[in-house]
């Protein structure tokens, strides 16, 4: 027979306490109930000796000091899951919203998660193709790798998250094993609504599972948006082999209400007012990526986060780099041009990329066709800049066939339309078109074998 507790001792915003609660534990799930008979969930978030502080989902509204009946559950907060959640829309703690009833599950998840064995990690190789020049070529996401993308406040990350989740595909032997886990956190209500509409309207909602969290919802349910979001996804990868790619998006928003939760518990602020836990959490996140030894799944993440003041150096993009392995910029001065994807090339990269392309993955060429249109793009900036102070008139006829290739770089091969799904062989042969603008000589970070085999053809085309 489960024990109830009758009152409270404080009510602080969203959080209760009770005192003199004996077996407590860190994170268990817990049910108020009201005096109008209504009942409310909590989760314990704050345990010293027998004081327990409660974070209420639902807000402390109409909540007695004397009348409220407290529950402890014995579990930490769980979510049903099924292969059916596939094409569901869901709140952000994992409960459908998309009128289509509830989930029937095959078993109860801890959204917590277990940490993955590091000697079961096995490292990740081939890529996934997002259809998107820039990032297939010089930034390529690898499966089981976690690549996020910083972008500024008014830029245009959400059409960007939209176009990765409807374009991503694996190779077509596997294709059927792929699916999306998307996640929107602190989002208003016209951003939730454009992108429901835009993955039913391309066709891959049932594919995709969505998690949306609202700008109106509580803060709890914005933290806990990313850890039922893994959850399903290592279900997926885990228990049906299946590929799965994790959009998270807006990272900033989770930390801005982590900050939020951790003052109304009255902790110690540290580096701009974020906990200083927040390294930890964020890790907590970010390392549930994966492939784990004896399952041919793969967990792959791509959060996205907005950085305050276009500021690389704030505290949550700055965590997020030492934990992720690389980073997709997107830079105001291409969005401001019109450029879109404005993705930044030259401060993005992919730190695993260079075991998952090549041949048996990509093709060949792949590696020094990157490592070539970066140095390339590099020069580029040099001469800009030589440019601004002498003028382009006085530049020597090398340095403005750099000029031109920037700018056809930029026009052709960075910028694509919202619709360009592009192969990795369309990308590629784009690439070697590009650099054919520059002498052959310029080309020194490519094997004469390769030139020859590549660059030839390209240029004749």
């Amino acid at each position: 027979m489960s024990v109830q507790f009758v009152g409270l001792k404080e009510i602080n915003g969203s959080i209760v306490v009770l005192d003199d609660i004996p077996d407590l534990k860190f994170e268990e799930m817990v049910e108020l109930k009201l005096d109008n008979g209504t009942t409310r969930t909590g989760r314990v978030v704050q345990v010293e000796g027998r004081r327990a502080a409660i974070q209420v989902f639902e807000g402390t509204r109409d909540l007695g000091l004397v009348g409220t009946v407290t529950k402890f559950t014995g579990h930490p907060m769980q979510i049903p899951l099924s292969k059916e959640i596939l094409g569901r829309v869901l709140n952000g703690s994992g409960r459908p919203i998309d009128g289509l009833g509830d989930v029937y599950p095959e078993k109860y998840v801890d959204v917590n998660g277990k940490p993955m064995n590091p000697v079961r990690r096995v490292y990740p190789r081939n890529y996934i193709n997002t259809g998107i020049s820039a990032i297939d070529c010089l930034m390529t996401l690898i499966r089981g790798q976690k690549l996020p993308i910083f972008s500024g406040s008014g830029m245009q990350h959400n059409k960007l998250a939209v176009q990765i989740v409807r374009q991503a595909k694996i190779s077509e032997q596997e294709g059927s094993n792929f699916c999306v886990v998307f996640a929107a956190m602190g989002v208003k209500n016209d951003v939730a609504e454009y992108f429901r509409a835009s993955f039913a309207q391309s066709g891959v909602m049932d594919n995709v599972v969505m998690l949306l969290n609202l700008s109106n919802d509580p803060i709890i349910e914005r933290i806990l948006t990313p850890k039922c979001a893994l959850s399903a996804a290592e279900y997926l990868a885990f228990e049906h082999n299946m590929h799965v790619l994790v959009v998270m998006t807006d990272m900033t928003s989770y930390a801005e209400a982590l900050r939020e939760f951790s003052s109304s518990k009255g902790e110690i602020p540290g580096r701009g007012g974020f906990p200083g836990y927040l390294y930890s959490d964020l890790a907590s996140i970010y390392e549930r990526a994966g492939i784990i030894e004896g399952s041919t799944g793969s967990v792959t993440q791509i959060p996205i986060l907005t950085m305050p003041n276009d500021d690389i150096t704030h505290p949550v993009p700055d965590l997020t780099g030492y934990i992720t392995e690389g980073q997709i910029v997107l830079g105001r001065p291409l969005d401001q041009m019109g450029v879109y994807p404005p993705i930044s090339i030259l401060p993005s990269l992919s730190r695993l990329m260079k075991d998952g392309i090549g041949e048996g993955y990509t093709r060949e060429d792949h590696s020094a066709l990157a490592n070539q249109l970066f140095a390339s793009y590099a020069k580029v900036q040099e001469v800009r800049s030589l440019a601004s102070v002498i003028g382009e008139e006085e530049l020597s006829p090398i340095d403005k066939k750099y000029m031109a290739f920037g700018s056809y770089f930029e026009d052709h091969f960075i910028a694509q339309g919202f619709n360009d799904d592009r192969s990795i062989e369309q990308t590629l042969n784009l690439g070697w078109e590009i650099l054919a603008m520059l002498p052959r000589e310029e080309l020194d970070r490519v094997d004469k074998e390769i030139l020859d085999k590549y660059l030839p053809i390209k240029a004749e085309a």
